[in-house]
């Protein structure tokens, strides 16, 4: 049987360090609880020193507050409640998972990626799999245990190698966790952390779900294109033919109640959005601005999370109802009740990541930390581009040892937002920049969740493939993606565009 030859390179033999490392590390919501305790440390240590510094927006001296104290004894005992129910991220990622829960449920969303890749031509299959794998990004986990595998079936069937199929859609869905035509659940969850690091420099900020919708859509095409190329010139000439045991399978094609369950669905998101349009086009819509006519501070720019939801049960429902997976209300909330139940160990690391975020700004060290890291970048002379790369690389590395996007931006966020704020450029722009590393070394990363879920995929048809089968093989895409995503990001910013709906490079000069 035909396997991939892997050599012991040096990034092979780094990233088996790493995974050393990381396989080491306590489970996130432990190293949230011990973040928590060491910001309790550190703001006694801090507050018997002279660490004062002046707020350059207000002009007020901000000093460390003690947690070791009597009146912060009080605060941890009594806000430990309201610090996790009010943490901006839960509410968001746990509406837009009840809706995406009812269209994953009832089968919509495995049908649309299936009538999307079977319906391809063939010369365009690969662009596809890795378009598809992008927009799987959506609704979440979907893409890992629906596409991946079933990309590896497709080009099996269509006499290509099937771990060719199986790294485009995982490159897609992965490396292109940051783009997307569509708002996914990552995007509210990357937001609300966004605002909570925010309001540490401007307490009334916020970062809309959709504030880099515009750069997402741009990326979406340069990871498809970039993915494609890689699968095409680099991995399939290095995997050579496919003279393994599976044998190609018939991926069967959508039946007349799933088509007539797409027809519904279909109907039903062409009203809704014709609801919305309605809202939004007149200048007096009922969407908009009910004082300033405006959409960027509209009710449907800060009820984006609501139109998530909606969108995605109203079409799931219709869809359930046309193909008749779904025969009452009953089946509708299983699907409700089946996306909870994931979320089981996200509530968990949430409550420890929440008390870690609030002792940090009760204690005023991240306030403190980004006024003197900006006096020192602004010292240090960088100017946008060689900044925000250095930011993207750091994210990138850090990604490595650490494969939650969320569980990284709450510890990332309150430092480098408030720091980039100080230095003039906006929570969105910053979140930007991040998601660009973060998602760039995830396909290598054996710290990402779904790793060991894509080693069991490559085995079907390699049994002696591993952890190094999958680096060696998506290595290519990671650096492909990276320095594309860089070139993107400084067109970007040599033209002065904005990442997002009102979401501007530099914070407005007051």
């Amino acid at each position: 049987m035909t396997q991939i030859k892997t050599k012991k390179s040096g990034i092979d033999r780094f990233l088996s360090v790493v995974e050393r490392i990381g396989n080491a590390l306590p489970h996130p919501a432990t190293l949230f609880a011990g973040f928590a305790l060491l910001v309790i440390i550190l703001s006694w240590v801090a507050s018997l020193f002279d660490l004062a510094v002046t707020h350059p927006g207000t002009g007020k001296i901000i000093t460390p507050v003690n947690l070791l104290s009597t009146e912060g004894l009080h605060m941890i005992l009594t806000r430990m409640v309201t610090n996790f129910t009010d943490f901006a991220p839960l509410g968001t990622v746990l509406v837009s998972l009840l809706g995406i829960g009812i269209a994953e449920g009832t089968g919509l969303i495995g049908a649309v990626l299936r009538l999307v890749v079977l319906s391809s031509p063939k010369r365009l299959l690969t662009f596809v799999i890795v378009f598809a794998g992008v927009l799987s990004n959506t609704a979440s986990e979907v893409g890992y245990v629906l596409l991946v595998p079933l990309a590896a079936v497709i080009f099996l069937a269509a006499g290509r190698h099937p771990l060719a199929g199986l790294a485009a859609a995982f490159a897609g869905v992965s490396g292109g966790y940051s783009a997307n035509l569509l708002l996914g659940t990552i995007d509210p969850l990357l937001a609300g952390l966004s605002t909570e690091a925010a309001r540490i420099i401007d307490p009334n900020y916020t970062v809309n779900p959709a504030a880099n919708y515009y750069f997402m859509f741009v990326s979406t095409f340069v990871v498809a294109g970039l993915g494609t190329w890689v699968t095409e010139k680099i991995v399939i000439p290095r995997l050579g033919e496919y003279t393994g045991d599976e044998k190609p399978q018939s991926i069967d094609r959508l039946n007349s109640q799933e088509k007539r369950g797409l027809l519904y669905a279909s109907i039903a998101i062409a009203l809704s959005t014709a609801f919305v349009l309605g809202g939004l086009l007149p200048e007096d819509g009922y969407l908009r601005n009910p004082e300033t006519g405006e959409i960027l501070n509209s009710p449907f720019m800060s009820g984006i999370v609501a139109f998530i939801f909606l969108l995605a049960a109203i079409g799931g429902i219709a869809y359930g109802i046309g193909a008749k997976t779904i025969k009452n209300d009953s089946d509708v909330m299983r699907g409700m009740s089946k996306s909870m139940e994931t979320l089981g160990s996200y509530i968990v690391l949430v409550f420890f990541a929440a008390q870690f975020v609030a002792y940090f700004n009760w204690t005023n060290l991240g306030l403190i930390l980004a006024i003197n890291g900006a006096d020192v970048l602004t010292a240090m002379g960088l100017t946008d581009i060689p900044l925000m790369i250095m930011f993207i690389l750091v994210a990138a590395s850090i990604n490595l040892i650490m494969g939650s996007a969320s569980a990284k931006w709450a510890i990332m966020a309150p430092v480098f937002i408030p720091m980039f704020m100080l230095m003039g450029y906006t929570p969105e722009f910053t979140q930007n920049a991040y998601r660009i590393g973060d998602s760039v070394t995830n396909i290598i990363s054996p710290m990402m969740s779904y790793f060991a879920l894509i080693v069991a995929f490559i085995q079907r048809y390699d049994k002696k493939a591993g952890i190094g089968t999958v680096i060696s093989t998506m290595l290519p895409y990671s650096i492909a993606f990276l320095i594309g995503w860089i070139i993107l990001f400084i067109i970007w910013i040599l033209l002065g565009l904005p990442v997002g709906p009102g979401s501007e490079m530099y914070m407005p000069q007051p």
